[in-house]
């Protein structure tokens, strides 16, 4: 991974692991909590790809389970996250424009129900009977309500600043300008606006004006 990216996942997996410990941990939900740390993963995979993906998933997955008050065994959530990075990287768009949000949003759902079923496996493999005292149908359930309702607010965002920093002089030449921006077919998606569309459009105008007006400043130069 470059460094830029390397640089932004920690610091947006850092602060995702913060507001889950500090806040949505805390707000007993019934069922399952709000994964902010999967979505963070998510975000970055669509743009990445599915070895960074993969990459992320597993460095995010180990901090959470190193991370205080984690009460399961050490490489249990970084296997789970490692799985979902790769499989959400597997389906980033060859054009890195997403067209509507449907896409994402089963994304999402994908990885709540696969997330909470791997955790799960996972946890019977090792002893840990958890699940079932919770309801495992209630907790998939949850899952997808709580991950579906914090998504248009984290992971467009997280899209957003992983396309910028592939802009970052650290970056390889070119691989930012091959893609518009990822972030715009979630924002677009079912409203019909065409976002890139409408910001190469006012580019172009603007172009127009100055030129016009260059060329009017010119001919009084002339006379």
């Amino acid at each position: 991974m470059r460094v830029n990216r390397i640089l932004l996942s920690s610091a947006l997996v850092v602060v995702a692991l913060v507001i889950q410990v500090s806040v949505l941990a805390r707000l007993h939900l019934p069922g399952a909590v709000p994964d902010l740390m999967l979505l963070t993963v998510l975000g970055l995979a669509l743009v990445y790809g599915h070895v960074g993906g993969a990459l992320v998933g597993f460095g995010a997955g180990l901090l959470a389970d190193l991370a205080p008050p984690a009460d399961h065994a050490a490489g249990r959530y970084a296997l789970v996250l490692c799985v979902i990075g790769y499989l959400a990287g597997l389906v980033k768009p060859e054009t890195g424009q997403l067209k509507s949000a449907t896409g994402p949003m089963a994304v999402v759902v994908a990885a709540a129900v696969g997330s909470t079923l791997l955790y799960a496996g996972v946890g019977a493999l090792v002893g840990d009977t958890a699940a079932r005292h919770v309801g495992l149908g209630s907790l998939l359930f949850t899952a997808v309500l709580y991950d579906l309702l914090l998504a248009p607010f984290v992971v467009p965002g997280v899209m957003a600043l992983a396309r910028r920093a592939e802009n970052d002089p650290l970056a390889e030449t070119g691989s930012g300008a091959k893609a518009t921006d990822i972030s715009s077919g979630w924002l677009s998606g079912g409203t019909g606006l065409k976002i890139g569309s409408q910001r190469n459009g006012l580019r172009v105008k603007a172009a127009r004006a100055r030129m016009a007006r260059a060329g009017r400043i010119k001919g009084v130069k002339r006379l």
